[in-house]
């Protein structure tokens, strides 16, 4: 149970060290607007998404307002779009994303994700069309942002998949080109992806989830660092690794109170907290700063992927006490352009790609928001993405790619994304060539532990 002073120290945590309620989404099943005509489809699209999410914005700002708890975004998923465009005739996948767009900017919220395609055993109808219209799809699009699935620790790697991926990752980038590549910042490529992720660009609402649901995700490094801060002197790994819990408690129990606050008023199930450590570009509000207040020089240096693991593992322990249905991703975010710290750390070339990539095996998501230099061939890309796959299948955990060439810039430059998206250095990747290993194609099998049942 809370005490006075807790929930003091929660009005604390929200005026003076960031804390807020990351994002409010909206999961709706759009697997009643399929049809065969594709205008029909959209039409339905349109309207399904525009009934259902009418109030949500309004609801969360009153919200926010009288309980005075920053909700900083109001988001929705959806299905799959590849699974509707199976059943239609000639659909253009773009003019379901126009029609995603539409619908976001007409009730007002930031973004909404699901063009996405789930091919972690191949491509069924509809996929590869979605695929490879990307590119085009997110270049002519505000709001819209894209997922696929390539792979799963029970079923492996869709080899095929990710050579795919690499090129349109790079296609994509070379779209927004004359936009800071921007498109390549909504698009992600998943290993284990969660159907209740309430976190863009990666959320879709999974083929599982209710016809509507409310999903919460909850942020906070800017309270955990603070905390660490003040109380951590002289303490132990173990009695840092409690704090931190005990913190992380906090955060998810308001996390829990806005979500069935939005749920009741909208008349929606509510579904998951989200209780991931997601990062912004403002001064404190840092994964990175976290780890060094724990007691490193600087993020990257040896020791961080330890120290990572132990944030990770008390987050989650102490996060999944505060409410009954934790979900989405629910860890440590490491997205380099929106994380203050390891921007910093990029700068200096501390904070490495290969360090990254370990430091993925014991957080959530993966190698997210790290810009590359512009000619990074697609095979190399590929690679990078299967090597993340790779580490999330392995070890039955979500791992993700958001890489974004940055073309026409080479190491020593930036992208400038602007808002919670922030910048980020050109950060060098090794370009040697996996051509004839990503040219093979198939799939990698899935390993031992896929042998549960």
């Amino acid at each position: 149970m809370l005490n006075t002073n807790d929930i003091l120290e929660s009005i604390r945590m929200i005026s003076d060290e960031n804390l807020d309620v990351r994002t409010v989404t909206m999961g709706i099943s759009l697997l009643d607007c399929a049809d065969p005509d594709p205008a029909k489809a959209c039409e339905k699209i349109y309207k399904k998404i525009t009934t259902k999410a009418k109030n949500l914005v309004a609801v969360a700002e009153k919200i926010s307002a009288t309980y005075g708890i920053p909700i900083v975004n109001k988001r929705i998923s959806v299905t799959p779009i590849a699974m509707l465009l199976g059943c239609a005739e000639h659909p253009d996948p773009v003019d379901y994303a126009l029609t995603l767009d539409r619908a976001a900017k007409e009730v007002g919220v930031n973004f909404i994700g699901g063009f996405s395609a789930l091919v972690h055993k191949g491509f069924s109808a509809g996929d590869r069309l979605l695929i490879e219209s990307i590119p085009q799809a997110l270049a002519k699009t505000d709001f819209v942002c894209s997922s696929i699935n390539i792979g799963s620790t029970k079923s492996g790697i869709n080899m095929d998949a990710v050579k795919l991926m690499g090129e349109i990752v790079r296609k994509t980038a070379e779209a927004t080109a004359d936009n800071q590549c921007m498109g390549a910042a909504k698009l992600v490529v998943f290993c284990n992806a969660p159907e209740d992720n309430p976190f863009m660009a990666g959320a879709f609402h999974g083929p599982g989830e209710p016809d509507c649901v409310i999903h919460v995700g909850v942020s906070g490094p800017g309270a955990v660092r603070a905390a660490l801060t003040k109380s951590a002197k002289g303490l132990s790994t173990d009695g840092v690794a409690e704090l931190i819990k005990r913190t992380a408690f906090k955060i998810t129990r308001m996390g829990q109170l806005v979500g069935n606050l939005v749920s009741e008023e909208l008349g929606v199930p509510f579904g998951i907290v989200d209780l991931s450590l997601a990062p912004t570009p403002a001064k404190g509000d840092s994964v990175a700063n976290i780890l060094e207040e724990i007691g490193l020089t600087v993020c990257g240096s040896c020791g961080t992927t330890a120290a990572l693991a132990m944030l990770n593992d008390a987050v989650k322990k102490g996060g999944v006490m505060a409410s009954n249905h934790v979900g989405g991703l629910s860890g440590a975010f490491i997205p380099v352009s929106e994380d203050d710290g390891m921007i910093s750390a990029a700068s200096k070339g501390f904070l490495t790609l290969e360090k990254l990539e370990a430091m993925t095996a014991v957080c959530s998501v993966g190698i997210d928001m790290v810009v590359i230099p512009g000619d990074t061939p697609a095979a190399v890309i590929s690679g990078l993405i299967a090597d993340e796959a790779a580490i999330g299948m392995v070890n039955s955990k979500t791992t993700a790619v958001r890489v974004i060439p940055a073309i026409g810039k080479t190491v020593g430059d930036s992208l400038d994304f602007g808002g919670l998206l922030g910048y980020a250095p050109v950060m060098p990747i090794n370009t040697a060539s996996p051509q004839v290993f990503i040219d093979r194609g198939g799939r990698i099998p899935s390993p031992i532990q896929a042998l549960k049942n």
